[in-house]
């Protein structure tokens, strides 16, 4: 495989690496690979090289993302943090040798949360819709945060979703409403909500509830339950996840030509 570097910003987290096979030719469908770790600058794109590796060899193209987070010099959080991942996806246009209507977003924890908000038709941290460039064919989600107000008021990460968005939903209902999936409904692309039984992290409780309000509102969007896996077993290539995931992948790859 190769793998190469891109700058989306200025910033010294936003960049993404690209992970290409190299014995195909032709334009390649992309999984945008968004790890995890409650938003904060702790941790990096590197706890999704595995998966990146494993995508590769499973015949896409891997584009794993780095953003800004919340921390120390992380100058992440809001509106930050989903302006780099709008601006890291809509990147991909200048990017040679993929299949732009193939770009599957897939995240794990904070970064399922992110793969869902990316999906979104308002793609923006503004109250005024937007016309991205790129628009996602469908999305993945690891043991997501995907519902924003239910994790602040579980306290989920410590207060990661408050620190992110500032404040409390009482506080900042408007980026509550804005920055959630939940509160996005309906995405219009088909969702795939992966989570452990296990998951102490974050209750699988959140991904069952948002795909049952995604349902009502007329989204295509699938819970699957793993029973016994953990929080981390969600990135492991080794794991039921990622037979899940493949799966998933490989429906795409024989539907969108």
């Amino acid at each position: 495989m190769k793998r190469t570097s891109i700058s989306y910003g200025l910033g010294h987290s936003q960049v993404a690496d690209i992970w290409r096979p190299t014995d195909r030719e032709g334009d390649r469908p992309v999984v945008a690979l968004i790890h995890g770790g409650f938003w904060k600058r702790l941790y990096t794109k590197r706890l999704m090289h595995r998966m990146a590796a494993a995508v590769v060899a499973h015949g896409w193209v891997a584009y794993n993302i780095e953003y800004r987070r919340v921390g120390h010099l992380g100058h992440g959080g809001w509106p930050e943090t989903f302006e780099d991942i709008a601006g890291a996806l809509n990147a991909l246009n200048d990017v040679e040798g993929i299949d732009r209507q193939r770009v599957v977003t897939c995240g794990h924890s904070a970064g399922g949360h992110l793969a869902l908000w990316a999906a979104t038709s308002r793609f923006t941290t503004s109250a005024a819709p937007s016309d991205p460039s790129l628009r996602v064919c469908a999305a993945i989600s690891l043991a997501g945060v995907v519902d924003l107000v239910a994790a602040s008021q579980l306290g989920l990460g410590g207060g990661a979703v408050d620190a992110l968005l500032g404040g409390s939903p009482v506080e900042f209902p408007e980026r509550y409403a804005l920055g959630s999936p939940a509160a996005q409904l309906p995405l219009g692309v088909p969702q795939f909500l992966l989570h452990g039984t296990a998951d102490t992290t974050v209750p699988a409780s959140l991904s069952a509830n948002y795909v049952e309000a995604a349902v009502a509102a007329g989204d295509e969007a699938t819970f699957i339950p793993l029973p016994g896996a953990s929080h981390m077993d969600m990135i492991s290539p080794s794991g039921a996840a990622f037979q899940q995931v493949t799966a998933i992948l490989d429906r795409f790859s024989s539907t969108l030509r």
